[in-house]
């Protein structure tokens, strides 16, 4: 029997929090879901930490729109989810998704930010209210669509950069998202890393850039 939900999980270089990323999902594992791990060239060790937990894991090219691609086309769910290496979904996202896309093809979890910077709470409110407002989510929300939406609209874009945004932007078109309002969490490293305010000044930067039309493969050398 196929399974319902197929979870495709990009990584490189991810051993500090793949194992915890995928050990949340044996529940939905147990109940058929089916785990693919996509690698993008790993040298710490993080494929060979994935392989108990997933049911296959893949090596791909670098770049997460092309590591994501390459592990939709392996998979047998009628339904995608897109999960970042660092983000934990429900228990029972499983059960959440099939109830929320019998109506709307693709759709997206809210989103909570783990860390120790007040400001984190608030980028993820902000982030979760953006995001039903215009339709457009990030990949930290767990993005998720129907298979036959993700094949007729090519996919995930092959670009460095953005390519959740410009995923949204052609789903869009066809139909407007479920906004489910349970959460996932993803790590504040990125935020905490770089500096939580230097951080969201580029984050607004390059999607107001993005916006104005700068290609996605200028933008990156300053995501960088």
């Amino acid at each position: 029997m196929e399974p319902y939900l197929s979870i495709i999980v990009p990584t490189l270089n991810e051993a500090s929090c793949i194992v915890d990323t995928l050990a949340a999902l044996i529940p939905l594992r147990n109940r058929g879901s089916q785990i693919i791990v996509v690698d993008g060239g790993s040298n710490d060790g993080t494929p060979e930490l994935a392989s108990p937990y997933a049911d296959l894991v893949l090596s791909a090219r670098s770049g997460r729109a092309h590591q994501m691609n390459a592990g939709a086309q392996y998979a047998h769910g009628q339904t995608l989810l897109f999960l970042h290496a660092d983000t934990i979904l429900p228990h029972n996202a499983d059960t959440v998704i099939y109830n929320a896309i019998r109506n709307q093809g693709w759709g997206r979890f809210n989103v909570e930010i783990i860390g120790t910077h007040p400001m984190l709470k608030v980028v993820a409110r902000l982030m979760n209210m953006r995001s039903c407002l215009t339709g457009i989510a990030t990949g930290d929300q767990a993005l998720f669509v129907s298979r036959q939406l993700f094949q007729q609209i090519g996919g995930f874009p092959d670009q460095p950069l953005m390519e959740d945004i410009e995923l949204c932007k052609r789903l869009r078109k066809l139909q407007k998202p479920k906004c489910i309002s349970a959460k996932v969490l993803t790590s504040g490293r990125r935020w905490e890393t770089r500096g939580v305010w230097k951080t969201i000044l580029l984050m607004w930067r390059l999607r107001w850039r993005y916006w104005r039309g700068v290609p996605a493969t200028q933008l990156v050398k300053d995501y960088q």
